[in-house]
């Protein structure tokens, strides 16, 4: 393997293995603790622009399959492990980890201390890194403090649907929901018909009187990468939705809820990403285990 090389904008220096596409690559850092869900997660549009970490040691064991893609093509920027798995097994397997992420051109470095650098992220939160193979030490360190952050980027509307797509249930719909495509993942669209609903998909600049004009019962605002602040024209939209029909919203979607009835929104030191989020409901007690991203 060809040995690959991990910045962070900070001066901190991690040394591995390629385990993806040769070239260098920049972004924003976050770890991620899922175990499993690699696949879903390097194709996930909320990650676009981001250095993905895994805290899960052993990463790839059960391969790819396009089923589990959740776009067109992977959004994250490059992929951090601790190891890549040498054989993958899987009766849905369509190939291997490091194939995928050679395909697609995403740079992946596998066998450095991701224990050390997933403290050193929550010690000093996100940041950015520039990760690349076979190449000059110095320019990583260059790249990676000049790498731009999260604040202020408008990500989302350059990963959203150009056009307005409809996905229909097999049976006669229960009911018509917009869906916002801020960075919209494909199980979501397939979780909404699954419950009898047609889902029209949207343009994140779509105003609020085209979406009534398709009669919806009701709007849902999808998850996406980067800052909720720059997007003005789906906080205006939502304005002119509020009281005329149901809205509801996950992730960047609900962020940019809350900005159109008049809250604030910050950006956490690290974010919360991974699979097994605990989340309190304070007026009942009950716990659920959430995916955040």
């Amino acid at each position: 393997m060809k040995p690959a090389v991990l910045v962070t904008a900070d001066g901190q220096e991690f040394v591995g293995e390629s385990v993806g596409a040769d070239g260098v690559a920049t972004g924003e850092a976050v770890f991620n603790t899922s175990m499993t869900g690699y696949q879903e997660i390097l194709s996930d549009p909320s990650y676009a622009g981001q250095v993905v970490v895994m805290t899960a040691s052993h990463i790839g064991n059960y391969g790819v399959a396009n089923a589990d893609e959740q776009a067109e093509a992977p959004y994250a920027s490059a992929f951090v492990m601790r190891s890549m798995a040498r054989l993958h097994s899987n009766w849905r397997a369509e190939g291997g980890l490091g194939e995928y992420l050679g395909r697609h051109g995403i740079v992946g470095i596998g066998s450095i201390d991701t224990r050390r650098l997933t403290r050193h992220l929550r010690d000093r939160g996100a940041m950015p890194v520039a990760v690349g193979v076979d190449c000059d030490r110095a320019e990583l360190v260059e790249l990676a403090a000049q790498a731009p952050r999260m604040e202020g980027c408008d990500l989302a509307s350059g990963v959203s649907t150009l056009e307005p797509y409809m996905v229909s249930p097999t049976e006669t719909p229960i009911g018509r929901v917009v869906a916002i495509d801020l960075g919209i993942k494909r199980d979501i669209i397939s979780q909404l018909v699954r419950r009898g609903h047609e889902v029209h998909v949207v343009p994140a600049a779509t105003t609020a009187g085209e979406i009534l004009a398709l009669q919806p019962t009701g709007v849902f605002v999808s998850n996406g990468p980067g800052d909720p602040e720059p997007l003005k024209a789906p906080v205006e939209t939502l304005r002119g939705l509020l009281g005329q029909v149901p809205v509801f919203g996950i992730c960047l979607g609900l962020q940019v809820l809350g900005l159109a009835l008049g809250a604030r929104t910050y950006k956490l030191a690290f974010g919360h990403h991974g699979g097994n989020h605990p989340v309190r409901n304070l007026e009942t007690g009950r716990v659920a285990i959430t995916a955040q991203n």
